[in-house]
């Protein structure tokens, strides 16, 4: 047995050193695989989206046909309930059990989860609930990217690299943003850069976007055209405006707690409880129809600038109680694409508000909208990089990347001001304390994980002997830069340096955590 496990250890750190070119080649083919199942997912939203809005229309010239309408909402809802009680991975929007996974914290079966997630998700969003494709989307990519990795036996090390090219890959093919997707690996799912992250999801990305673009055309998602950069005289509202996103999105992530504990003291059972936002689909369809789904048309029509005040704060105010219920309710579906609408809806406001106490049309809706949507996300889920590159390739213009900048520094301020958490960040934890998908049982074996060692941090400047370090692990190499350094207990560690780590399975996600911290904690600067 000890002599087997040398064999695996040997292999392990073999392949370590040289697996970056079979990396990308794996990036690729997850790239392909998981870009075309979300793009069937993401046609059978729009289908399945398109389809109930022609019931609306329908209904209200025959109104016989409402309460059979209703009857099919709350058998839709309880059948969602009853994946979600089933399969309790597939709740919410999937990215927080992404990250849980890649951490060692969670355990994914990738069919089930791409199966229940997939229909329960076309459920959800397809009736109209307020959620949007994305989250989803990640985490249906990541769990074909296990399912690849399974299926060929990848060693756990490469198959948690696959699964954020999965996740990147789900992210590009739902909003045709490649470069979003490598963003979001990078300071979403992994908080760090690692030049193999980068290279693998870089090419699980451009593979997924290539697809979906293959099948959905060239076009970006939002259709704004005749957009200029921002007057550099009107740079002073950046800063108001990103305040004022900044502020609506540590309320959105507070409020959306709020909600999950309401839902979680409701004396009703879990497949019970996304009944309640199927039937108020049911009746926004009817009476305010541009709130159901993701929202992103609702962008569309913001666009033109023709919404008073008064009708603004209606739509924001649904839209957000739409949001927290649908979401709430354990549903599968994401927040990103409905905060990116609350986001633009609050940049509309912010214009007409600044145009009346003007009394003539200084600020362009259309320029805002966009910065309201990408200082809003930042705000809620502390990426501003990606917020930035999102909103870039979602909208297809380059020309406000320095606003765009200013609006997400300044939301992002506000939100380290008040210390308001990452809304995934604070998701997963609420998963893992619950126990809704406990810690997986670590299977025998190695693993092998890059600590990147932040200036500042408790680590930088140490000697090696110098730290206490976790028990059962051991520091392979520090790659510093092009170098490749054997450590020893004089080598002194600099910010910038990947400690390369050797453990073994069981104690991987104690030691990360561990070391993640120690690396870096900058407090003492």
């Amino acid at each position: 047995m000890k002599k087997h496990q040398e064999s695996h250890t040997g292999s392990l750190l073999a392949s370590w050193f040289n697996f970056k070119f079979r990396l990308l080649a794996g990036g690729v083919t997850v790239g392909l695989l998981s870009g075309a199942a979300v793009v069937l997912y993401r046609y059978s939203l729009e289908t399945a989206l398109s389809a109930a809005h022609s019931v609306y229309s329908f209904e209200r010239t025959h109104v016989w046909l409402i309460p059979l309408w209703f009857i099919v909402l709350i058998l839709g809802g309880w059948v969602t309930g009853l994946l979600v009680k089933k399969h309790p991975m597939i709740a919410g929007s999937g990215i927080p059990q992404v990250k849980g996974v890649l951490k060692g914290k969670l355990e994914m079966n990738w069919w089930r989860v791409f199966l229940a997630k997939f229909a329960g998700g076309t459920l959800s969003i397809g009736a109209g609930l307020s959620l949007g494709r994305e989250g989803p989307s990640i985490q249906i990519g990541a769990s074909i990217a296990q399912g690849f990795s399974k299926v060929l036996g990848k060693m756990k090390t490469e198959e948690n690299f696959l699964i954020t090219c999965g996740a990147s890959a789900g992210l590009a093919a739902a909003f045709n943003a490649p470069i979003a997707g490598v963003i979001f690996a990078l300071e979403e799912l992994h908080s760090s850069f690692s030049p193999f992250i980068m290279m693998s999801a870089l090419a699980a990305s451009l593979a997924a976007d290539f697809v979906s673009k293959e099948f959905f055309g060239l076009g970006p998602i939002f259709h704004f055209t005749g957009l200029g950069a921002v007057p550099l005289s009107q740079y002073a509202h950046l800063l108001g405006l990103g305040a004022v996103v900044g502020c609506m999105g540590i309320g959105f992530n507070g409020a959306l707690y709020k909600f999950q504990n309401l839902y979680r003291r409701l004396p009703v059972r879990q497949e019970f409880k996304p009944v309640l936002p199927f039937l108020l689909a049911g009746l926004l369809g009817l009476v305010m129809p541009r709130v159901l789904g993701g929202g992103n048309d609702l962008v569309n029509e913001l666009m033109s600038g023709h919404f008073t005040i008064t009708a603004l704060f209606i739509l924001l105010a649904v839209k957000f109680f739409f949001t927290l219920l649908s979401f709430g309710s354990s549903a599968p579906g994401g927040i990103f694409l409905p905060m990116l609408v609350l986001g633009s809806i609050s940049g509309g406001l912010y214009t007409q508000i600044v145009n009346g106490l003007a009394g003539y049309p200084a600020l362009e809706t259309g320029r805002f909208l966009i910065l309201a949507m990408a200082g809003y996300l930042t705000a809620s889920v502390k990426a501003p990089i990606t917020g930035i590159i999102l909103i870039t390739e979602m909208t297809g213009s380059f020309t406000s990347l320095l606003s765009t900048g200013i609006v997400c520094l300044t939301a992002y301020t506000v939100a380290e001001i008040f210390r308001s958490r990452p809304v995934y960040e604070v998701l997963l934890e609420r998963i893992t304390s619950r126990g809704a998908a406990a810690e997986p049982e670590a299977p025998a074996g190695k693993s092998v994980m890059e600590i990147p060692v932040h200036p500042g941090s408790s680590l930088d400047g140490l000697r090696i002997k110098e730290f206490s370090w976790p028990p059962h692990c051991l520091i392979v190499s520090i790659r510093r830069g092009e170098l490749e350094l054997i450590p020893g207990g004089e080598a002194r560690l600099q910010g910038g340096d990947y400690l390369v780590i050797l453990t073994d399975h069981r104690y991987a996600s104690d030691i990360r955590d561990r070391l993640t911290d120690a690396a870096s904690d900058c407090s003492a600067v």
